[in-house]
């Protein structure tokens, strides 16, 4: 037991965030989604401008929310000591929240996109991990989550090179719009499945 959790008594608690990280990386998935595959709206210094607000507080203020909070209840509270995989969506949620901070600033900012290349690798390396947990741990819906992520990383990779080889670049950002959209969706359903089984007893998969 931590020390603030032997000084502060707070009791187990059966409701962590994760349908607001959920949320918050779906919309964003949604949004830089629609615009990489589809091209609508066409990117200009107002379009970049709009999806970076959104990024940042979206996928970024909504996710590091989520890990900061369920950091605090497993290492300062206890009080979600009774699912160990929380470890994982905390470190998850965190990361990726920093990491769309990052995007949505540089997005607005117009910065080289080449310099995105060593964050692909830690993120398909991250999502990874999050697969390898949560498969392991028998949570096949959010093992299928980690394995989107890491297909989204790997476009990220090759769209990251676009300055130099334009033509894989642009094939790369329509493989990441089609990722983004596709496992935006599913964010939408984890999303779904998390307030349903937590505010009305239901027993959807998640």
């Amino acid at each position: 037991m931590s020390v603030f959790a032997s000084s502060v008594s707070l009791a187990q608690s059966p409701f962590p965030p994760l349908a607001v990280g959920f949320m918050g990386l779906g919309t964003g998935y949604l949004i830089y989604g629609t615009q990489e595959l589809l091209a609508y709206p066409k990117r200009n210094a107002s379009v970049d401008l709009g999806t970076g607000i959104w990024g940042i507080w979206m996928p970024g203020f909504m996710q590091l929310f989520t890990g900061i909070y369920l950091f605090a209840g497993l290492t300062l509270f206890d009080t979600f000591t009774s699912a160990p995989p929380l470890y994982m969506a905390a470190l998850a949620f965190t990361a990726y929240g920093v990491h769309w901070l990052a995007l949505g600033w540089t997005r607005m900012s117009g910065t080289d996109v080449r310099i995105q290349v060593g964050m692909s690798i830690a993120f398909i390396l991250i999502s990874a991990l999050g697969a390898t947990v949560f498969f392991t741990a028998g949570d096949w819906p959010v093992g299928l989550l980690f394995v989107g992520l890491a297909c989204i990383y790997v476009c990220e990779f090759g769209a990251s090179f676009g300055p130099d080889r334009p033509r894989a670049g642009v094939l790369s950002l329509r493989g990441l719009g089609f990722f983004h959209l596709l496992v935006g969706f599913w964010l939408m359903y984890l999303m779904w499945a998390v307030a349903l089984d937590l505010a009305l007893g239901y027993s959807v998969p998640k």
